[in-house]
């Protein structure tokens, strides 16, 4: 095998939480030598999200691995930063806008110091604008984003998700705006600074909405489970009490769809031959489709669909994930030893699979401040000037 495609190239992370974070963890899996940098007091608040077991944030154990972890105070450490930021490629930090600068440490400071430097900014509102120095979340970029307003049942409130959906979809946005600095500077020479804002990337995952609206005016409503685009798309139950989506994109599929049902006549009526004017008879599509299914075990339907070349997927909580036999098929969920929790830790693995130089987990979220002194003496910091620095509460 060659080596990991980013082998080689230095990530320095001082970012909490999510979106940064996740998006070093996305360019660690696949080589990049990633050291996330902790305040000695106060760790990245994301060890303390979710669940826990002896004191053990359990998502941490995914969001840091492959990481080697230190801590450093930047606001009373920055020359110590500086010698960090000299020694690698990116930096990925998700300061309030006007924070780094206020220490010392502002994109000029940076860049002086390592004019090849790519510095990801990833902040909730950007580096400019009204609202840039307000703190926010991914849950405010879902709501201001437009995908809460057309999330959840017709007469119901807008609806924010369990989980972060926008901290996520950043996250990839990142790791591909480093990728394509690096690129050019691998031309130019010289590296440059990315502003992401976190209402941003979710957005453009929300697709023509906003060149309808200034064309046409439409504004699209909650729909549930529906679509505006194309129907049957919706979930339905089946007779054991389990749960399946249905999703009809492609005119052929819901052809399929509709002649597996029994309902050939459907089929043959003139609006079923555009997705949009089948979704304006949905009720009467989610009938047809949803006392078939109604009818049946999840394991009747599950094959006749298959039988059929129809789109039907289970909805699974984390216990149909982990018995799924696709993804077992795909290695999406791996075993990784942990010392921390004696023994091996699931999650799930690398995002995609490269033939030839496929990414991997090395190692699961370590302690706070795990690898501080072999981090510092790389740069140079004896142990009396580490010991030092401890006494200071630098790191």
């Amino acid at each position: 095998m060659r080596p990991a495609p980013l082998d080689g190239v230095k990530v320095l992370e001082a970012a909490t939480l999510f979106a940064g974070p996740l998006a070093a963890t996305f360019l660690g899996d696949f080589g990049a030598d990633v050291t996330k940098i902790e305040h000695p007091l106060r760790p990245d608040a994301a060890r303390t999200h979710g669940a826990s077991k002896d004191g053990v944030g359990l998502w941490f154990k995914t969001l840091g691995r492959n990481k080697r972890l230190a801590t450093l105070d930047l606001s009373s450490g920055a020359e110590v930063f500086l010698e960090l930021v000299r020694r690698n490629d990116v930096l990925v930090e998700n300061f309030r806008p006007g924070t780094l600068e206020r220490w010392g440490l502002g994109p000029d400071v940076l860049l002086a110091a390592n004019p090849r430097l790519v510095i990801a900014r990833v902040t909730a509102f950007g580096q400019v604008g009204p609202w840039s120095g307000r703190p926010g979340f991914g849950s405010l970029a879902e709501a201001m984003s437009g995908f809460a307003a057309v999330t959840g049942e017709p007469d119901g409130p807008p609806t924010l998700p369990p989980f972060g959906l926008a901290d996520g979809i950043t996250a990839l946005a990142t790791a591909y705006a480093v990728l394509v600095a690096l690129r050019e500077r691998d031309r130019s020479g010289a590296g440059q600074v990315i502003d992401m804002a976190i209402i941003e990337p979710i957005l453009m995952m929300l697709g023509g909405g906003i060149t309808a609206y200034q064309q046409t005016g439409y504004v699209q409503p909650r729909l549930g489970n529906r679509s505006s685009n194309n129907a049957p798309r919706n979930v339905y139950r089946t007779l054991d009490g389990r749960w399946v989506a249905v999703s009809t994109s492609s005119q052929s599929i819901a052809e399929r769809v509709l002649t597996l049902v029994g309902r050939p006549d459907l089929v043959a009526e003139p609006w079923f031959a555009t997705g949009r004017e089948r979704a304006e008879h949905a009720d009467e599509l989610d009938e047809a489709v949803g006392s078939w299914i109604a009818a049946r075990p999840l394991s009747a339907v599950m094959d006749a669909f298959e039988k059929a070349e129809a789109a039907v997927g289970p909805v699974h909580d984390i216990r149909g994930i982990m018995a799924d036999p696709q993804y077992a098929a795909l290695e999406t969920i791996v075993a990784v030893d942990d010392d921390e929790l004696g023994g091996p830790v699931q999650m799930q693995n690398v995002l995609f699979r490269l033939s030839e130089s496929p990414g991997a987990i090395r190692w699961a979220g370590r302690r706070h401040g795990a690898n501080t002194d072999e981090v510092l003496a790389e740069i140079g910091v004896s142990p009396e000037q580490l010991a030092a620095l401890r006494a200071a509460g630098v790191v």
